[in-house]
């Protein structure tokens, strides 16, 4: 039988080596599972790097927070997922995360568009062979809450840029716009010009802030 190789990298041991335990003990029909893990983001990277060189990986498993709240490393899962289109392009990536809002989800499709995307807090056994099974034959893979994310986006035909996406997303995080200017690399009348034009994008000319980032919320934006 073929084998399935599997990366995983996520700096919880626990969490990847439950993944491993899972897979390589589920009843495959056509192939089996062999599942190596990684966790650190160097680790991660150095595993994908040196599998350009032998055999790539045919599923790279990419959890996003690789680094401790307190690290002032900026790097995350992401920059894996980058890493491994340019190098192993072949290999598919699939994303393993806390992270279940529109905005975190959307922006992953935009720079790495994975082939899955699971919600830590719905994956179970059954899901995780699925997945497997899915996205060996070149099909995505999503659990319900990234589904609904990717959904509630396509859904939409207003079409905004990473400045306003990055506003929205500032002011749903309870940020005041005078203080979202230099979060942005902006002056704050830009912010502010750039606030009133998406009210009226939103249809929420007369509306608050909360106005605008609920409007967004519906339309898949956050």
């Amino acid at each position: 039988m073929n084998t399935v190789r599997i990366l995983a990298v996520d700096d919880h041991e626990m969490t990847a080596l439950g993944y491993k335990y899972i897979l390589e003990d589920a009843d495959f029909t056509d192939f089996n599972v062999k599942v190596e893990i990684a966790t650190s983001f160097e680790k991660g990277k150095s595993n994908i790097e040196n599998s350009k060189r032998a055999i790539p990986y045919d599923v790279i498993l990419l959890d996003i927070q690789l680094f401790s709240p307190e690290s002032k490393d900026p790097r995350t899962g992401i920059d894996l997922g980058i890493v491994a289109r340019a190098e192993v392009p072949n290999s598919k990536v699939v994303f393993m995360s806390s992270y279940s809002d529109n905005y975190r989800i959307n922006n992953i499709f935009k720079t790495v568009n994975p082939d899955g995307y699971m919600v830590k807090s719905e994956i179970d056994e059954l899901s995780l062979k699925t997945m497997v099974e899915t996205i060996v034959k070149n099909s995505p893979y999503y659990t319900a809450s990234a589904l609904s994310a990717i959904r509630r986006r396509m859904s939409t035909d207003i079409v905004i840029d990473e400045q306003d996406q990055k506003i929205l997303y500032h002011l749903s995080q309870g940020i005041h716009t005078r203080d979202i200017a230099p979060l942005i690399g902006s002056a704050n009348t830009t912010v502010e010009a750039r606030k009133r034009q998406l009210k009226a994008l939103f249809d929420v000319k007369n509306g608050n802030d909360l106005a605008l980032i609920n409007e967004a919320k519906t339309r898949g934006f956050l």
